[in-house]
């Protein structure tokens, strides 16, 4: 197993939407050990990390992860997406939530030890309980 990283950007600044997707490849899960978000703009921001009732239907520009060690030249499988033709649907329930101040930079690094397992062909969403700023979003991951 190695261990992988990404930083996005989100745009989906809506309540009640879909601001980020982490996507199982189709042949192989990962574990999610970590997320970091901060926010861009003076506006209180709530996200909750959940498993999307329906997963997102063709991402829009998905990018791969990147390993963190330099030296293993093997591809992530694992993607990321900021945008659908069809968005991933809420979540049942929420591993995580927060509800971060109208301050720029404000955040939170959630760390999960044993890392949430999502298998083969499904995702994670990170999920707009309100409206939002434009965060910066990071994720690690061993697959």
């Amino acid at each position: 197993m190695a261990i992988y990283s990404l930083a996005n950007r989100t745009t989906v600044t809506t309540t009640g939407a879909a601001n980020l997707e982490i996507i199982a490849a189709s042949g192989v899960g990962f574990r999610l050990l970590e997320v970091g978000i901060t926010i861009n703009a003076a506006t209180a921001s709530a996200f909750g990390l959940g498993v999307p009732a329906a997963k997102g239907i063709t991402p829009t520009s998905p990018v791969t992860v990147l390993a963190e060690d330099q030296n293993n030249t093997t591809a992530g499988n694992t993607q990321t997406a900021l945008a659908w033709g069809t968005a991933p649907t809420v979540p049942a329930a929420f591993f995580r939530r927060v509800s971060l101040p109208a301050t720029i930079g404000a955040g939170i690094i959630w760390t999960f030890p044993r890392g949430i397992m999502v298998p083969k062909n499904t995702s994670l969403v990170l999920w707009n309980l309100s409206a939002v700023a434009a965060a910066d979003v990071w994720v690690v991951l061993d697959e």
